[in-house]
């Protein structure tokens, strides 16, 4: 039992213990930084257990080291610690220790459980104990004796624990504090740098208590010099969508702004008064306070200006168009009347003469018809290009050779280098390109000049010019070319670029180059060059990913038919079979054409086509029975061409085991685009083992997918889709990726049909979307499949 005195001085202890810890707590909570906090408690535990050192390790939300943190150490000894060989490994093996751990003999401690490391101090004794927040495990913090005879005892175990837990808040708190500065920061970055004018005003004053860039902007533009905000908002004039006018003058803006009105996107004019204004979408939002009392008010304005240039544009855009469709249209109408209303009968050779008009004036309507078609595809990203090697004297050529009815009296000039490697291009598209530039060429251009056409190797590039000896181009309009309709100043006369030059930089780009005017300025002439990268260079940039298209040597599709894909057409519509076959040739295929039905299969037995194209309608017998009976001869891609784009037509067709299915009309590059897609997946080589994972099977050479045996029946994509995940298992597949090997399309923005089918996918094989055994969402990136019974296996 212990004596009075012992006890008294026993009592003593503590309270010196617990006045000590409280004035250690007391000091640990001064700061909000979080290595001076830690700091503070180690060297508070040191101080009261007495120990030579103490260290504190950290690690981050992935698990790695992240801070180590010393007390009692030099300089040197801390130096040393933190760039300890195997430091983390004996860092990393006292955080996964769950409780308190006390030793002794530290040395032998350390041999028994394989830490090799050694320590830059000398260390007898040793205390320890893991940091740990909500169950996981954020750091460790340890002491040690440097003297053989110091010991730790069960309270400087306790102490440790106390203060180990006090570090796991610190650290928590440290960590919410900096997530929610960091979110703050980024908050408040993205409001500042916002298109949209944002004010936060107070509702008592009335007076802004923040803006960002673009209010400061719309304001500044109202502002007069030695105005302040505060002085502007009094003299402001506002103007309601219905005609309602507010004058702040009269209203005062702390008297309008207590009643808590919220308002949505009203066009509300905003105004001083020496007339000066600005239209802006306005969107009214009261905070208000626990109390249901209006404390502040946001308001959000947004500059109507750039709106109104873009419908100003729209509108110029749409009365270009009309009066370009309208003058072949004249022509058309006028010819065809005169004919048709002629109360005698015309000379043939008169008739012909009309016709070859219509004629004319139809193709010039549908070249109009196809560049409105590709702009829409290059401002949606959408535009088919398909590169394969070429000469650039033979792109050339094809350029002129179309173009030389057009020449007129213009002298041509060519200059290309007999040396210049072979480029990567759509011949059809880079013809296009010259043509666009030799005509704009000729238009701008005196009578009998000359147009002057050269390549050169420029880098990794091939660079085409065409120069001509016109009126110029001013400096500041050379920016404005190739935008759609643009409006350009030369020699005082204004006029618009059309659709020309805003389609080549559209094709250009498609295929990884990039296209420029240059001009002395006016009377001067100009010259304008666009970049085609060589075969050579492109097939190591494709495979970094820096070209929108891969190149791919020569597959299975070049090695039947003296290099020729064999396609079966069956269409009843003689003019369709023939704009078929036609697109057929010129794009490198063997068409096999024919418009009866009952022809169909014969033909399919006897010359064995790559690809069959079935229109939806056809006499005597539905399109997709006579694909059944199609597939019944050979497994081969079946893509549907038909005028029925109703929803229901294209999801029966592709349900029925369609590959694709096109909507007429369609251009010859869409057609070859989806062909090639089809081909692609076909000659994709499968896996040779089945994929197996609980209680799905997918056999790739049977083409079959089980679930706990039953046979899954899958649409073509769908069925495309799982054996890429699943070949991939393990691996996350990207939208990029998936799009690109599913569905053919080197690149869209547009991800929900894939989303879509996934879901269908699960829902056949009884997946759960928000807990899944088959198929992963990685949200932003693609999707992944775990890998597969058999793969696990051999990995283990």
């Amino acid at each position: 039992m212990e004596q009075p005195d012992e006890r008294d001085l026993r009592i003593r202890e503590l309270e010196e213990r617990l006045s000590r810890l409280s004035r250690a707590s007391l000091s640990i909570s001064e700061s909000l930084d979080l290595d001076t906090v830690l700091q503070k408690t180690l060297d508070s535990a040191r101080d009261l257990t007495k120990a030579r050192y103490g260290i504190i390790a950290t690690v981050d939300e992935q698990g790695g080291l992240e801070a180590v943190l010393t007390s009692g150490t030099s300089e040197e000894e801390h130096r040393q610690l933190i760039s300890l060989p195997g430091g983390a490994r004996i860092f990393a093996h006292f955080i996964a220790i769950a409780s308190p751990l006390r030793v002794d003999n530290y040395g032998e401690y350390a041999a028994s459980v394989g830490l090799n490391g050694f320590l830059p101090m000398p260390v007898w004794a040793g205390l320890s104990a893991p940091i740990r927040h909500r169950g996981q495990s954020v750091g460790v913090m340890w002491l040690g004796h440097d003297r053989q005879e110091r010991k730790f005892s069960k309270e400087d175990e306790e102490t440790i624990a106390m203060f180990s837990s006090q570090s796991a808040m610190v650290i928590a708190n440290a960590r919410q504090y900096r997530d929610e500065r960091r979110a703050r920061g980024d908050l408040e970055t993205l409001i500042d740098t916002s298109p949209v004018g944002v004010v936060v005003l107070d509702v008592a004053t009335g007076a802004p208590e923040s803006m960002n860039r673009e209010a400061l902007r719309m304001i500044e533009s109202l502002r007069n010099p030695d105005q302040t905000p505060d002085d502007l908002l009094a003299v402001l004039n506002i103007r309601r969508p219905d005609g309602q006018e507010i004058s702040l003058e009269e209203f005062p803006l702390a008297e309008l702004l207590s009643v808590p009105e919220t308002v949505r996107a009203e066009e509300t004019v905003i105004s001083v008064p020496d007339g000066r204004s600005v239209t802006v979408l306005l969107n009214v939002t009261p905070v208000l306070s626990q109390e249901g009392a209006v404390e502040s008010v946001v308001v959000t304005m947004q500059d109507m200006a750039d709106v109104e240039e873009m419908e100003r544009l729209r509108a110029d855009f749409l009365a270009m168009v009309s009066h370009e469709l309208r003058a072949p249209l004249t022509s058309i109408k006028g010819s065809a009347a005169t004919v048709l209303g002629s109360a005698t009968e015309m000379d043939p050779a008169v008739v012909r003469q009309f016709f070859h008009i219509i004629e004319e004036q139809a193709d010039h309507m549908n070249d109009l018809v196809a560049d409105l078609l590709d702009v829409a595809r290059i401002e949606t990203g959408e535009l088919p290009v398909s590169p394969e090697p070429a000469e650039v004297v033979a792109l050339v050529d094809r350029a002129r050779s179309s173009f030389s009815a057009s020449l007129g009296m213009h002298t041509l000039e060519i200059d290309i280098p007999p040396s210049l490697p072979l480029v990567l291009a759509d011949r059809r598209r880079v013809a296009q390109v010259l043509r666009n530039l030799l005509s704009n060429a000729a238009r701008h251009s005196p009578t009998s000049s000359v147009i002057r056409v050269s390549a050169e190797l420029s880098g990794i590039y091939v660079a085409f010019s065409v120069a001509d000896q016109g009126r110029g181009i001013p400096a500041e309009s050379l920016p404005l070319l190739f935008r759609k309709f643009s409006r350009v100043r030369s020699d005082d006369v204004e006029e618009d670029t059309g659709l020309g030059l805003a389609i080549c930089k559209g094709i250009v780009e498609a295929h990884g180059g990039r296209i420029w005017a240059e001009s002395e300025g006016p009377g001067l002439g100009a010259r304008f060059t666009f970049t085609l990268p060589t075969v050579e260079q492109a097939g190591s940039r494709a495979a970094r990913g820096l070209l929108p298209f891969s190149v791919r040597p020569l597959g299975r599709e070049q090695e039947r038919s003296g290099g020729r894909v064999q396609v079966l057409a069956v269409d009843d519509d003689p003019n369709d079979l023939r704009y078929i076959r036609d697109t057929l040739t010129d794009s490198g295929y063997a068409p096999v054409v024919t418009g009866d039905p009952d022809e169909a299969v014969r033909l399919m037995e006897e010359e064995l086509p790559d690809l069959v194209l079935l229109d939806l309608m056809l006499p005597r017998i539905d399109g997709i029975e006579l694909m059944r009976n199609i597939l019944a001869v050979a497994d081969v891609p079946v893509i549907f061409l038909s005028v029925y784009g109703r929803e229901e037509n294209i999801t029966r067709a592709l349900d029925s085991g369609a590959v694709d299915y096109i909507v007429k009309p369609f251009s010859p590059a869409e057609l070859t685009a989806r062909i090639r897609a089809a081909l692609r997946w076909r000659d994709a080589p499968d896996p040779p083992e089945p994929y197996v994972l609980a209680d799905l099977t997918i056999d790739y050479a049977r083409h079959q997918v089980t679930l706990a045996g039953r046979q899954v029946q899958l649409t073509p994509t769908e069925y495309g889709m799982l054996v890429e995940l699943s070949a991939n298992g393990g691996r996350v597949s990207t939208y990029e990726s998936l799009l690109e090997r599913v569905w053919g399309e080197k690149s869209s923005d547009n991800v929900r049909p894939m989303r879509t089918m996934v879901s269908k996918l699960r829902r056949k094989l009884g997946d759960n979307a928000s807990n899944p055994t088959y198929i992963f969402t990685e949200p932003r990136v693609g999707f992944r499949m775990p890998r597969g019974e058999k793969a696990e296996r051999e990995k283990a």
